[in-house]
């Protein structure tokens, strides 16, 4: 095999199998290093969950130890993932790590002083301990009990990156609590199993199958721009996001950059990623122009939801580290530029067996197309019961600014089967057998001798929908924000349709035919399957009518995270106990408060700074001509009392007097009454920055930040 790729440093012409995933400790590069009985045992010990034995534990450390080393590493880490919250943050700032050498005590020497010599102790390997005191913990701990162990995701694969070998880790405290985003990811993984093998065996179905696989492709949105003016920008440095700033004549009337051909320097930028990532174990297989000028995206070819997920973060890293070599700066905030397209992550979420029966697929055997029916059923029963808990997976500052935008789907989580199968699902309540469901897929004629016909899915695809079936085996989760880590929202996946498993094997335990339970679940949940417009305002009354929750702000979705039902699901699961439920929403909380707080903090300081000397500055050159100044005076007089206003209103609710308000309360105030005080100031701004004298205004403008690096 050969892919060719522009040279580019460091990147190679040519890359064969001898640099595919060269750097990437996968199944291949273990069969190569270890006996086949130890990676045997080692695949085994995945599905049944049990510990690799000491000695195994041995052979593994000391052949990743020689294989890292023939690739140059010098240093390992345990690389975990702490829980820091959404709000435009960058790759490197969604994972953490501490880098040890590869060096260690001759521990067979007799010397008082101790040799010593290049090492990997095996036990570094797969469990390791670490301050976990400054890391956010929602209350599972304390400063004087700082201990925190991380301990290795056997099922995500090690990597050399820039001359250490990372170990994808799971991070919990002293007690075992979780305070981080992969492990409730792995415990989601391991529930789904349990039910998913259960139900197999109740239809009897893959009677072959040992282990139900939860796959994750991810689409990775985001913005490059020059990195000078990234540097220029406050707002952008310590919010992700603009704060200001007036649209440009031209941004993306006519979507004249969707699929427009990459910038030069952007295109380079990625054949760099592109190589390195190939190079890790994790194909890139689409890039193109997003809507928005500036605004692009990548994906990769799907895996395993935990490595895969692992790999966002990767490629988030690695395209802030290549992009700031090119002197350009990666934008992952999900709205950093206001008016124009905003970016997510879509998860494209799909289950299946260990001999290849994907559940989300029809198929064309009676078998094939009963299981997929079965499944929909499940996963709506859980979208239903726990559609809140959907809304929470995805919920923090930054999506805020996306999510109900004609750019994104709505706050409202229904789930979109296709209209095709809609029907089906009322006739399978009226009486109809499971299997009846046949999707075709339609030859359509272009209208011209020179080009093919085309082959169209038998269903259409639905971006407003904030959770679609996308073509055969997938669906997709829309709603997924650009800078988070999207293994929290595929663990919630997981976790509902877990529980529409559950349900399921309760009615054919207790002796319910199968057509009639499935039947019975799609009736009880209807209210969450919509197949039409989610961005239209009847689809907001209807939802209501449904029974389904509008939170459209993150404070109004996390205050259900630790609701009832839903702790009771975590619990059930053993995804959350209660107190990592109750930690959970008050990381979100926190984060929430926390990003809010940076950015009005910003933008004061910007318009102290910046912005009112400014004014100053543009009225005093009319002095000796006042009738050219048109409204100036009157609209800069305003913008000095609103920014003023802000002060005020952000020290009255600091709680400085009286009772010191709560996190959800603090969280409640900045979202309903701060930020659309920020948002009028902004407004203001952005009409001053409309007449002002070029040259004036103090920071760069949109215009220059889109386009400039184009050229």
């Amino acid at each position: 095999m050969q892919m060719d790729f522009t040279s580019k440093k460091g990147a190679p012409d040519v890359i064969d199998e001898t640099y595919v995933s060269s750097a990437c400790f996968n199944d291949a590069t273990m069969a190569k290093w270890l006996p086949s009985d130890v990676c045997e045992r080692f695949k085994d010990d995945l599905i049944t969950g049990n510990a690799t034995s000491p000695k195994d534990q041995e052979a593994i450390a000391q052949a990743m130890f020689e294989w890292a080393r023939s690739l140059g590493a010098t240093h390992f880490a345990h690389w975990f993932f702490p829980c820091r919250g959404g709000g435009g943050a960058t790759g490197g700032q969604c994972s953490a790590l501490k880098m040890d050498t590869f060096i260690d005590y001759d521990w067979n020497s007799k010397s008082t002083n101790k040799p010593f010599q290049a090492a990997f102790p095996t036990k570094r390997l797969f469990c390791g301990e670490t301050d976990g005191s400054s890391f956010p913990n929602g209350g599972l701990r304390q400063t004087h009990s700082a201990a925190a162990f991380t301990t290795w995701d056997r099922s995500s694969p090690p990597l050399v990156v820039n001359g250490t070998l990372r170990v994808p880790s799971c991070f919990l405290t002293h007690l075992g609590n979780c305070i981080d985003e992969k492990t409730p990811l792995l415990r989601s993984v391991d529930a789904m199993n349990r039910e998913a093998l259960r139900l197999l065996k109740n239809l009897g179905m893959c009677k072959d199958a040992r282990t139900v696989h939860s796959y994750l492709g991810w689409e990775q949105e985001f913005f490059i721009i020059s990195s000078s003016m990234f540097k220029e920008r406050p707002d952008l440095i310590n919010c992700g996001r603009t704060l200001l700033g007036r649209l440009p004549p031209k941004h993306q009337q006519g979507d004249l950059q969707y699929f427009a051909p990459v910038p030069f320097r952007v295109e380079e930028l990625l054949k760099t990623v592109e190589s390195r990532m190939l190079k890790l174990g994790c194909p890139m297989n689409v890039k193109h122009n997003e809507v928005a000028p500036g605004q692009h995206e990548m994906s990769p070819i799907y895996t395993a939801a935990s490595h895969s997920a692992d790999s966002n973060i990767l490629f988030m890293e690695l395209l802030g580290e290549e992009a700031a070599k090119a002197g350009l700066q990666a934008l992952f905030h999900e709205k950093p530029f206001a008016g124009i397209n905003g970016s997510g992550k879509h998860a494209n979420w799909s289950l299946g067996t260990d001999t290849g029966e994907n559940l989300f697929d029809a198929g064309k055997t009676d078998e094939s197309k009963t299981l997929f029916v079965t499944s929909v059923a499940c996963l709506a029963y859980g979208m239903y019961k726990h559609n809140d808990l959907v809304r929470c997976a995805m919920a923090h500052a930054g999506n805020d600014h996306r999510l109900g935008g004609q750019e994104a789907p709505p706050a409202i989580v229904s789930l979109f089967p296709g209209s095709g199968f809609e029907s089906h699902i009322d006739r399978v309540i009226e009486g109809a057998q499971l299997a009846d469901f046949n999707p075709q897929k339609e030859e359509k004629a272009t209208g011209c001798r020179a080009s093919a016909s085309i082959q169209a899915e038998a269903e259409d695809r639905n971006r407003t929908a904030p959770f679609p079936h996308c073509g055969g085996n997938r669906f997709e989760f829309r709603a997924v924000g650009s800078s988070q880590n999207c293994a929290y929202p595929v663990a919630i996946c997981n976790m509902v349709i877990t529980a529409g498993f559950r349900h399921l094997n309760s009615l054919l335990d207790g002796g319910m035919k199968l057509r009639d339970a499935v039947a019975q679940m799609y009736k009880e949940n209807r209210n969450v399957v919509f197949t039409g417009n989610g961005y239209s305002a009847e689809w907001r009354k209807m939802a209501e009518h449904r029974g389904l929750p509008n939170l459209n702000t993150t404070p109004k979705a996390i205050a259900q995270l630790n609701s009832k039902v839903n702790k009771e699901l975590f619990k059930s699961t053993k995804v959350f106990s209660p107190e990592e439920t109750d930690s959970k929403a008050e990381l979100q909380f926190e984060a929430y408060v926390a990003i809010m707080n940076v950015e009005v903090e910003t933008l004061i300081e910007m318009m102290d700074q910046g912005i009112i000397p400014a004014c100053a500055k543009d009225l005093l050159k009319y002095k000796d001509c006042q009738n050219l100044a048109g409204e100036r005076a009157t609209l800069y007089d305003n913008i000095m009392m609103e920014s003023e206003k802000l002060k005020r209103m952000v020290e009255e609710g600091s709680g400085s007097e009286g009772r010191q308000p709560s996190i959800p309360e603090q969280a409640t105030r900045l979202c309903d009454v701060i930020k659309p005080q920020m948002k009028f100031i902004r407004d203001l701004v952005d009409k001053a920055e409309g007449l002002m004298e070029k040259g004036i205004y103090p920071y760069p403008s949109y215009e220059s930040m889109l386009y400039s690096h184009h050229f």
